[in-house]
């Protein structure tokens, strides 16, 4: 199996040893981003709506890198540090994709000063 990764000044860097995302076996894997604005100083937006606006534009900028858009997701992980937020991170997700919908996971975690946490794996087109 081969991998490749991804790497774009348009989503926040990686703060530690892993890629922004990894191609392989036909699928695109994307870290986890939070809402850091990397066109402004990383700046982190109040609320979890604007949040997730953010983290969806940084997850979009790696699935752009290979030419995918959050239409091409089959699956996302989002973590939320409060449940009770779903309503309106559900409202602002939304926004971002079209039926069908990837599936998804959403959980509450302990998130260091974020909201919203989300990774997506989506399918490169066949060849």
């Amino acid at each position: 199996m081969s991998k490749t990764a991804i790497r774009t000044s348009s989503a926040p860097q990686p703060a530690g040893p892993y890629s922004q995302g990894i191609v392989a076996n036909g699928f695109l894997y994307t870290a986890g981003f939070g809402p850091q604005d990397p066109a402004n100083d990383n700046a982190i937006a109040e609320g979890v709506a604007e949040q997730t606006r953010q983290v969806l534009r940084n997850v979009s900028a790696v699935l752009a890198d290979r030419g995918l858009t959050l239409n091409d997701c089959v699956k996302s992980t989002v973590h939320l540090a409060d449940l009770a937020d779903f309503a309106e991170f559900n409202e602002a997700y939304r926004e971002f994709f079209a039926e069908p919908y990837p599936v998804r996971t959403t959980v509450g975690s302990q998130l260091a000063g974020i909201l919203v946490e989300i990774d997506v794996v989506a399918a490169l087109p066949a060849e």
